[in-house]
């Protein structure tokens, strides 16, 4: 049998169609598991492949007998069968999804291209790593991201089925310029966001003292960790201090100026590295402000990747919309502030997931 006769939905309707249906799904589960060491070991730099499944709490080696998915979280009840610790729900939600993911592309796909089924399986298994990852990380990693954009676009190079056309060269144009159109777009709301909204003031009152340590600024009510206030080399944290006390000396009255890389006062240059604690009063400070972050231009170009511009187009404005909305509902919650950060790639995914169950028609009919 040949590479293209393995997808031909001719031979796969040789099978029952819900025999597809029970392998896609529990073949999702598996990839979920994986998933699971991918959401928890990228964001610490830890390789994805070694060492094996194993407790984080005692490290015990989990053997493939107590790696099933699903059933072996359900029948230890979500605890380590060695020492007895809790395991997160997030193992046994993450595989569930995948298997429900993997399955309903199936459902969608599985009649008409076995093909576009298994691909968009692949991509929404990257979206689900992504939209975990940052949730709790508030970062999206190169490898899902860049690696997405090249994956999806060696895949349109093999698939032109997946931008819908024959063509390997109009396939290849249109991943292109789906990573363009997704990655610029995204840019320029970064860029527009960070002139508009790029600095929150913050007034104190009367003379507060707040402490800048290693790894966070220390306000009265709240502990800002740096990584939530520097994006960049360039963003600049500014305050008209009364006094500043250092290790070995203090200043009155001065201009204080803090980026990731130089801490000046005044004229006087100094390498915050050298400086691990610094008391300050003042009335008043500036902090930078991200609308979005670099991740976000990155995951945008994958997306566009597999889905071309018209998705990538829809994506923005669906996750804005979703964004905007999942944001009101939390404030009337009360479980976030109105200047809290607030991850944005989950709901670009979810909006490239509405895209590959229907997004595209919606598209089609608004702009036709």
């Amino acid at each position: 049998m040949g590479f293209d006769a393995v997808f031909d939905p001719h031979n796969w309707a040789v099978v029952p169609f819900h025999f597809w249906s029970v392998v896609f799904f529990s073949f999702g589960c598996i990839v979920g598991s994986f998933l699971n060491v991918c959401i928890y070991r990228m964001p610490l730099d830890l390789s994805v492949v070694s060492p094996s499944s194993h407790c984080p709490h005692c490290k015990y080696a989990i053997p493939f007998y107590l790696n099933v998915p699903l059933l072996t979280w359900l029948s230890l009840r979500g605890k380590c069968k060695n020492c007895g610790a809790p395991i997160s729900p997030r193992y046994f939600v993450v595989e569930l999804l995948t298997g429900v993911t993997f399955l309903l592309c199936w459902l969608a796909y599985g009649h008409t291209s076995p093909w576009l089924a298994a691909v968009y399986s692949l991509f929404l298994a990257g979206l689900i790593v992504a939209t975990f990852i940052d949730f709790e990380h508030f970062i999206i990693p190169d490898e899902i991201t860049i690696g997405g954009a090249v994956v999806g676009f060696v895949i349109s190079f093999f698939l032109p089925v997946v931008h819908g056309t024959r063509s390997l060269s109009e396939s290849m144009e249109r991943s292109l310029l789906g990573i363009a159109v997704g990655a610029g777009i995204v840019y320029a709301v970064l860029r527009l966001g960070k002139l508009l909204f790029g600095r929150q003031k913050i007034q104190l009152p009367g003379d507060t003292n707040i402490v800048f340590t290693e790894t966070a600024l220390c306000l009265p009510d709240k502990e800002i960790p740096y990584e939530e206030i520097f994006y960049r080399k360039t963003d600049t944290i500014v305050l008209q201090a009364k006094s500043v006390e250092l290790i070995d000396r203090g200043y009155r009255n001065v201009t204080l100026r803090l980026t990731p890389e130089l801490l000046k006062l005044g004229d006087e240059k100094i390498n915050p590295e050298t400086e691990p604690h610094m008391d300050v009063v003042c009335s008043e400070l500036v902090l930078p402000r991200e609308a979005m972050g670099l991740g976000d231009v990155k995951f945008m170009a994958a997306i566009g990747a597999f889905i071309g511009w018209q998705g990538a187009v829809f994506s923005l404005l669906a996750s804005s919309l979703i964004g905007s909305a999942a944001g009101i509902v939390l404030i009337l919650l009360r479980k976030r502030e109105w200047s809290s950060r607030m991850p944005y790639g989950p709901y670009i995914a979810l909006a490239a997931v509405l895209w590959i169950f229907g997004g595209s028609r919606i598209f089609n009919l608004l702009f036709p």
